[in-house]
C-alpha cells in the first residue's frame, strides 16, 4: 500500500464517525476541540473523494433499456423456400432467390436453414469501396469513443447484458436458424459464454487496463515509472461460422471496453444472423448516446476480404478459422506491420487414464464429442483410452451414440460441404483396421431432406498414425484411440500438428498432472471438458498449428491495447534529474568522467566495499 492510500484509509476511517460523535465531541470542554476540528477536516477532505466513487460507481451499473425486434425467420412457426442442394450460391442456379431488382453488378449470397435447406434471405455483397467506407466510418468514430470513462463503456455492456436476458429466446432461434444447432447448444455455446464475458469486462476490464506501476532502480528512486495501456484505434476480427452470436460480439465487447473501434469480417454462412446480432449492439450504443459508427459488419467473399486485411487502418487482426486461411490473413496483415491473434483449428484429446471413473464421466464425453454436432474448436476429437478398458468405453458410450436423436440432440453442420470428406476419411480409417461401431455417413431427415445432417459416429480401434486422428473433423465423431502406456501415447500425441486445447480424466491428481504438463496445447482441463473458456479471466489460444496469441483474459484484454511507458519524477519539479559536472558537455580534461562513471556503477550495482568506494569516487568526483 502506498503513503497516499494509507492516509485515505485512515482518513476515510475518521470520516465514518456518526453524527453523534461529532455532536459529542462538539460538546466537550475547550481543550478537547481540537479532536473535534480533526474530525470534521477528515469528514470533509474525504466526502467529495467518496462521493466521486460513488458517482462513478453508480454510472457504471446502468442500464439502457432499448427494442430490438426479432426477424420474422426466427420464429419456430416460420417456413421459407425450400432450397434444393442449398449452398451460398444457389441463387446462381435459381435466379427466383435473388431479391427485386437485383443488379449483375453485385455479388449476392444466399442465406438459407441448414437443417431444412429453407431459403432464408439472398443479401447483396458490399463492394471494395463500400468496405474501405465502413473502416473509414468506424475510424472516425474512434477517438471519441476512447475519450469515454470506464463506467461509460460498462453501461454499454451492461444494457447489452440486459438485452441478452431479455431477448434471449429469439437470440437461441437466430443463431439455430442459421447455423442448424440445437437450441440447447445455443444456450451451451452462445448465450453462457457470452454473459460470462461481459460479466468479466465490467468487473475486470478497468483494473486491467489502468496504468500497472513498474520497479525502479537505486540510481531512479527519485522516479515514478508506469505502463499505461492506450486503445490501438480501429481493429479487426475475422470469425468463424460455429457460434455466430458469441463469435461476433465477443470481440467487440472487447474491443469496447479497451477504447477501440473495431470492424467485424463474420463467414458468410452465417451473414443473416450476424447482421442481426451486431445490429443489437449498435442498437444498444444509439440507445446510449454513443455513436454506432464505432462498430461495423463486413459481409464479404475472400478476394474483397483480402482488402480488409490489407487496410493500412487496421491495427490488431483477431482470426478464427482454418489454418490454411490464417496463414494468408496473417501475411496480409503483416504487409502493414498490424498485430495478430490468430486461432485456427484443434485436434484435442480427452486422455483417459486407467484409474478414471468411466460412467461418471459418460455424460461429459458426450457433450465433449458432440456438442454442437462437433463444430467446436475445443470439442473432444480423441479419446485415448487405455486398451485394457476399450470394450469397457465402448459398452458404456455406444448405446448412448446410437440414443441421439438428429435434429433433436444433435443439430445439422453448417452445410453439406464437408460430408463427402467426412465419409471419405471414415471409410480410409475402416481400411486400416479402425471399427465403425455406428453412423460414420450422411444422415437424411425424413422430415428434412434437403438438412445438412451427419449421423452421430462412434468409431474405434483407431491409430494416430491414420487420416482420421490426425485432421480436424468439425463433425459429430467419437474416435477411439487404444493405448498401451502412457508416456508413450503422449509422446505420439506430440507429433501432432495442433496444440488447441486437452483434457485428463483420472483418479489421481499427480498423474493427471503429469500428463497435462506434458501435453503440447495452450489449455488444460483435468476432469473437466472446456471449462477453461466458461472463466474468461483465463487466456484463450493455442500453439503449433492451432494458431498464437490470445484473447480473452488480461492477456486478450491487453492485447488490444499498445503499451505506452511513463516516467517522471516522484517529487515532481523539486527533485529533477541534472547532469553531473563530471560528465557535463564539454567534458572536462583529465579522467574525471572516467572515474566518475566507473564509481557510479560500482555504486549502483557492486558490493560491499566495492559499492562504498564507488561511493567516495563519485562524490569527490562531483565536488572536485
Amino acid at each position: 500500500m502506498s503513503l497516499e492510500d494509507a492516509a485515505r484509509a485512515w482518513l476515510a476511517w475518521l470520516s465514518a464517525l456518526t453524527l453523534g460523535q461529532i455532536w459529542a465531541a462538539l460538546c466537550n470542554p475547550p481543550d478537547k476541540l481540537w479532536k473535534t476540528a480533526l474530525f470534521l477536516a477528515a469528514f470533509a477532505w474525504s466526502v467529495p473523494e467518496y462521493w466521486g466513487r460513488f458517482r462513478k460507481w453508480h454510472r457504471g451499473r446502468k442500464r439502457v433499456k432499448y427494442v430490438w425486434p426479432a426477424p420474422k425467420e426466427a420464429s419456430p412457426t416460420w417456413h421459407g423456400e425450400v432450397i434444393t442442394n442449398p449452398d451460398l450460391f444457389a441463387h446462381k442456379r435459381n435466379p427466383a432467390l435473388l431479391p427485386p431488382h437485383a443488379s449483375s453488378e453485385f455479388e449476392y449470397i444466399t442465406c438459407y436453414d441448414p437443417s431444412s435447406g429453407e431459403h432464408i434471405e439472398t443479401r447483396r455483397l458490399p463492394t471494395v469501396e463500400d468496405i474501405a467506407r465502413q473502416v473509414a466510418r468506424a475510424d472516425a468514430a474512434q477517438p471519441k469513443w476512447a475519450r469515454t470513462t470506464f463506467a461509460q463503456r460498462a453501461s454499454v455492456l451492461r444494457s447489452i447484458k440486459a438485452w441478452i436476458l431479455r431477448d434471449m429466446e429469439s437470440i437461441v432461434a437466430v443463431a439455430c436458424r442459421d447455423t442448424g444447432k440445437t437450441c440447447v447448444d445455443a444456450m451451451f455455446g452462445e448465450v453462457l459464454t457470452t454473459l460470462a464475458k461481459i460479466d468479466w469486462l465490467v468487473k475486470n476490464a478497468e483494473k486491467v487496463l489502468k496504468p500497472e506501476r513498474r520497479a525502479l532502480s537505486l540510481l531512479l528512486a527519485h522516479k515514478v515509472s508506469e505502463v499505461h495501456y492506450e486503445p490501438l484505434g480501429t481493429v479487426l476480427a475475422c470469425v468463424s461460422w460455429n457460434y455466430s452470436f458469441h463469435n461476433a460480439l465477443s470481440p467487440i465487447l472487447a474491443a469496447l471496453m479497451a477504447g477501440d473501434a473495431i470492424v467485424v469480417k463474420c463467414s458468410e454462412q452465417v451473414a443473416w444472423s450476424s447482421d442481426w446480432f451486431i445490429g443489437g449492439v449498435k442498437a444498444c450504443l444509439r440507445a446510449c448516446g454513443h455513436n454506432a459508427d464505432i462498430v461495423q459488419l463486413a459481409v464479404c467473399l475472400p478476394a474483397v476480404a483480402q482488402t480488409l486485411t490489407t487496410n493500412p487502418t487496421i491495427k490488431h487482426v483477431t482470426f478464427i478459422g482454418s489454418e490454411p486461411v490464417g496463414r494468408k490473413v496473417a501475411a496480409a496483415a503483416a504487409s502493414n506491420l498490424a498485430g495478430t491473434t490468430i486461432e485456427l483449428g484443434g485436434k484435442d484429446p480427452a486422455f483417459i487414464l486407467p484409474s478414471a471413473d468411466l460412467k461418471f464421466f459418460a455424460s461429459l464425453w458426450m457433450r465433449g464429442a458432440f456438442q454442437s454436432a462437433g463444430q467446436n474448436c475445443i470439442g473432444v476429437e480423441l479419446f485415448l483410452v487405455p486398451r485394457s478398458r476399450q470394450q469397457e468405453f465402448i459398452d458404456l458410450l455406444l448405446p448412448r451414440v446410437k440414443a441421439l436423436r438428429v435434429g433433436v440432440d444433435v443439430g445439422s453442420l453448417i452445410s453439406h460441404a464437408p460430408i463427402g470428406r467426412l465419409e471419405k476419411i471414415i471409410q480410409a480409417a475402416q481400411d486400416g483396421g479402425a471399427r465403425v461401431l455406428a453412423g460414420g455417413e450422411q444422415y437424411i431427415h425424413p422430415d428434412q431432406p434437403q438438412g445438412a445432417y451427419f449421423a452421430p459416429t462412434l468409431i474405434a480401434d483407431v491409430t494416430l498414425d491414420m487420416e482420421i486422428a490426425r485432421e480436424e473433423l468439425f463433425a459429430p465423431v467419437m474416435t477411439v484411440v487404444p493405448y498401451d502406456d502412457v508416456d508413450e501415447a503422449l509422446a505420439k500425441l506430440r507429433g501432432s500438428r495442433f496444440g488447441l486445447g486437452g483434457s485428463v480424466y483420472g483418479a489421481k491428481r499427480k498423474e493427471c498432472m503429469h500428463v497435462a504438463k506434458a501435453l503440447q496445447c495452450g489449455m488444460v482441463s483435468l476432469n473437466d471438458f472446456g471449462v477453461f473458456y466458461l472463466n474468461q479471466d483465463m487466456p484463450f489460444g493455442g500453439v503449433k498449428a492451432s494458431g498464437y496469441g490470445r484473447f480473452a483474459g488480461p492477456e486478450g484484454l491487453r492485447g488490444l491495447c499498445y503499451p505506452k511507458a511513463v516516467i517522471e519524477d516522484r517529487l515532481f519539479s523539486l527533485v529533477r534529474t541534472s547532469i553531473p559536472a563530471p560528465v557535463d558537455f564539454p567534458l572536462p580534461p583529465g579522467d574525471k568522467p572516467w572515474v566518475f562513471l566507473k564509481g557510479l556503477v560500482f555504486f549502483a550495482y557492486g558490493r560491499g566495499m566495492a559499492r562504498v568506494k564507488g561511493l567516495f569516487d563519485v562524490v569527490r568526483m562531483a565536488v572536485a
